[in-house]
Parts: structure tokens; sequence; C-alpha cells
């Protein structure tokens, strides 16, 4: 019971819903059941209303009511295919609470002949919308889309030169490992990358030996769609500053992202214990990994990195095995391309699944100020916070042109580092000061990118303060300095 009333405290969600249910069953818990179904599965709790209150369910009514959602629900009429569910009528603070659980399908149903799928908390009627039911079916897949065999293309079609070359990375890292001792057709056996149909019983090489280690022709050729979109948009945030449209092979593209984070990110000194490491290069080889790993590349989404202002977002196209953010305490890593992800651990790309998400998560904070978000669905998303140049004490003017200043340990609550674009807001906040006044000394044009990357970021540091804090929005609203403010803009002037 004490692990009910925690459920009912979590609220409704992807894998929770709750029906009033006072005297007899709600028409729509069918299309729940449904909805579930074809999900992810979930728990439904009939006597418990919207805003988690136990309201119970009759006790005169409890045992018909029973009665009448086991007939429904093994009605073909009903829900088809019909499943098999039971009902638990459990005790809450004296109320009778109906428990149902509703396990993933391996098939895709239907309610009153119309197909439903889960969204956050609601139940989406899909029957009419062909991609998502497409999407759907694409889900109840036994096989993975990586084991897609083409028997026209064989290993002479694949390219040489990037065998040879994880062949080379293998035998440097672990001289004794067996593919240095196979030739190409043995090596590409041996990792699963040249499979046998057993619906047609042909051989070829598989979707993922195409992407892994084909020419750029053939991966097109099997997967048009296949594409990740990195994009740096600070300056010019209506298109990019800087682009990389990457097409190519797994292993390349896993190359290029990293050179992209390596050009538009800072590094900065990190010890941990006396051994200094990189924790851009630690996140970062977790996300180019789980962007190329764990991407559906039967789906037309492109993935897309993109570097904004004080953080990096990333979409992936998914099959997802849940929805909304994850949380490491109860994460279960499941595999989505587990062909790929495994050639990817022998070439020393990516960790054991679930590692490299957790390194990710402990030492995220601490580069970027803020925990990682991962988000799950049918776009698998990141967002991960990054320090900016200038705001780090290694990084020097001569290479990232900002001028920082520290603020003294008697403000320890304020202290961080300074752009100059900030110093001309501080400056001119001397006297109190509206938005555009600011706005116009910092060189911004947007108002919406000075807001969200300077001035909001001022007035969290306690640097600023507004003269009317009572009206956020005031039309008279100005902005002033704080006693912080005022002793960080001496500091710089002595300085």
């Amino acid at each position: 019971m004490a692990d009910l009333k925690s459920l009912i405290k979590q609220g409704e969600g992807i894998s929770l819903e709750f029906k009033t249910c006072r005297r007899a069953l709600n028409r729509d818990i069918y299309e729940t059941i449904c909805a579930f179904l074809n999900r992810h599965g979930g728990t439904l709790l009939l006597g418990v209303n919207d805003f988690g209150e136990v309201t119970g369910v009759d006790p005169d009514c409890v045992e018909q009511i029973k009665k009448d959602f086991v007939t429904a629900i093994n009605n073909p009429q009903k829900v088809n295919p019909p499943c098999y569910l039971s009902v638990d009528d459990i005790q809450i603070d004296s109320q009778s609470v109906l428990h149902i659980f509703v396990p993933e399908s391996s098939q895709v149903h239907r309610c009153n002949g119309r197909i439903y799928d889960r969204n956050e908390d609601g139940d989406l009627d899909i029957t009419d919308h062909t991609v998502q039911v497409a999407n759907l079916y694409q889900r109840k897949q036994v096989t993975f889309s990586e084991n897609k065999v083409y028997p026209r293309i064989g290993v002479k079609d694949l390219r040489a030169d990037l065998i040879d070359l994880c062949r080379k990375i293998t035998r440097v890292n672990t001289p004794d490992h067996p593919w240095a001792t196979m030739d190409d057709q043995q090596l590409i056996q041996s990792a699963q990358l040249h499979q046998t149909d057993p619906l047609t019983g042909k051989s070829g090489v598989t979707l993922a030996g195409i992407l892994l280690l084909g020419g750029d022709q053939l991966i097109l050729s099997v997967a048009p769609a296949h594409r990740t979109d990195l994009i740096l948009r600070k300056v010019n945030i209506d298109r990019y500053d800087d682009r990389d449209l990457v097409r190519t092979n797994l292993i390349d593209s896993y190359d290029r992202i990293l050179a992209f984070i390596h050009k538009h990110l800072p590094d900065p000194f990190y010890l941990d214990g006396i051994e200094r490491v990189s924790l851009r290069d630690i996140i970062f080889r977790e996300v180019a990994s789980n962007m190329l790993i764990h991407r559906e590349y039967t789906n037309g989404a492109p993935s897309r990195l993109i570097i904004e202002y004080g953080q990096v977002s990333t979409e992936n196209p998914n099959r997802p095995h849940g929805f909304g953010p994850l949380n490491l305490a109860n994460f279960a890593p499941f595999p989505k391309n587990p062909v790929i992800g495994a050639f990817f651990r022998e070439i020393y790309r990516a960790d054991e699944l679930g590692s490299g998400m957790r390194k990710m998560m402990r030492y995220g904070k601490t580069y970027g100020g803020a925990d990682p978000q991962l988000i799950e669905g049918d776009l698998f998303r990141m967002i991960i916070k990054v320090p900016e140049f200038g705001s780090q004490e290694n990084v020097t003017p001569d290479v990232t042109g900002e001028v920082t200043r520290q603020v003294p340990d008697k403000y320890p609550t304020s202290t961080r580092q300074v752009t100059p674009k900030e110093a001309a807001v501080l400056t001119t906040a001397r006297n109190p000061s509206t938005r555009t006044e600011l706005q116009k000394s910092a060189g911004f044009r947007d108002r919406e990118h000075f807001v969200n990357t300077c001035l909001n970021s001022l007035l969290k540091a306690g640097f600023l303060e507004m003269t009317i804090p009572d009206k956020p929005r005031s039309s008279k609203q100005k902005y002033r300095l704080t006693d912080a403010g005022k002793h960080l803009l001496s500091s710089m002037q002595e300085a």
C-alpha cells in the first residue's frame, strides 16, 4: 500500500492514469488500456481523481465493476486483439482502489476500431495519422532495423581502408585482439555485419555494416535520409554561425562531431584526484556515440547537435522505450542498435551500455553548472549546459578575445567572471538604466538574446537589481548596480 501511495504522489504520466470510477466504469478506460498496450505499458488506478486524491470505488459496486471490466477487455469487439488483465482491489485509507497493471504488448491494438497511443498523460487517437501509425508498427517489430540484410551487397562493396583502420585500432589497444589475425570477410562476420536473412535464406551485408563501413554513395542509397546536422548558433540565432552537414559512415561521423565540439567549446582545466581530465571530452564522447548508436535509421528525421550560448542541445530519431525525462535512479538502459553499439565498443568509440551516460551525468554539472537533461521520446533529446569562452580562469585573452575579472572573496555568493559586454552593461548601470539603454551599451541587436545571455545572467549573479522588483514587467522598470556590482566595477577599473 505504501508503494501505491508513493505512485499516486508522482501524478499522472506516460505510464500512470487515474480514473474516478465511483459506481461504474468510465467509458474511456479502454482507450487508456489500448494506449498503454501500444506504448510501453502502465498502471491504471480506479478510484483516484485527476488531482491524485483517493475518492474510492463504492464498495457495493466493486465486484460488478471487476466483472464488467474483465468481460469487456476479453471482447474483441471492444479491444482487438483482446488482452487478459486482472484487477486487484486495494484498500487505501479505508477506500477501495482498483489497481490494473497493463504490460507492453508486442502487437498493435485497437479500441472500438481505433488505434490509440500514449503521450504524456493523454490517450491520442492516431488512426488517421499515417506516419504515427507507421512508427507504432515499427516500434512493435521484433527485429532491429540495423539487421536488415542486403543480399546484393558483399564485403567487397565496403571500404577496405576503414576495415583496416578498425583492425589497427583494436590491435593498438588490445595486441591479442582476435580481429588482428582475421581477413576482411572474417572480421565482418565476427562483428555480425554479414548475416543470413531467416525468411529468405539469402546472405549479405546488413544495414549496420553499410552504415559503419560503407562508402558515402552506398550509405545514401540504402539510407537516403541519413545525416547529422552540426550547428553553431550564438550570434546569428535566426540561422547559424557555423555548420557541418555530416552524411558519411558512422566512424568518420563520430570524429567530425568531436572535431566540431573541439572547435567551438572550451575545455577548462580540471583535476580528478591528481590526474587532469578533459570534462568536455568525457561528456561529448558519450554525446557523439549516443547520437550514432541509438538512432533509428529507418526514420527520415535527421539528427541535430546545436551549440547555443551556454548549452548544447541534441535530438535523435528514436524508437523509444519510455517517455519523458530519464531518471538515473531507476534508469534501465535499452540497446537500440546492439550490433552498432558492440562495434563502437570494440574500436573504443563507446563505453559499456549505460556507463557512458553515468559519466556524463557525473561530470556534467561540474562542466556546465547544471545536470544534463535526457528526454526520451520519438525524438531523443539531450540538453547539456556548457561554459563559455571567457568564463574560465585558464582561457587567455589572445585565444578568446574575452577580458575577465574576478569578484573578491568579500562577495562569495557573486563569485564569477564577466565578459566585455557584461562589463559595458555594468558601467552603464552605474545610473539606473532601462533595458533598451543597457542593450544598446553592450551592442546587442536582438532583445531576447540580450535578456537570455546577458541581463538575466547579471541579475542572477547579483550584480544588477531591478528598481521595481515587485513589477518585473513594468514599463518604468530600470536596472541598477548592487553593492557586489559596484565592488566588481571598482576592481575592474583599478586593474
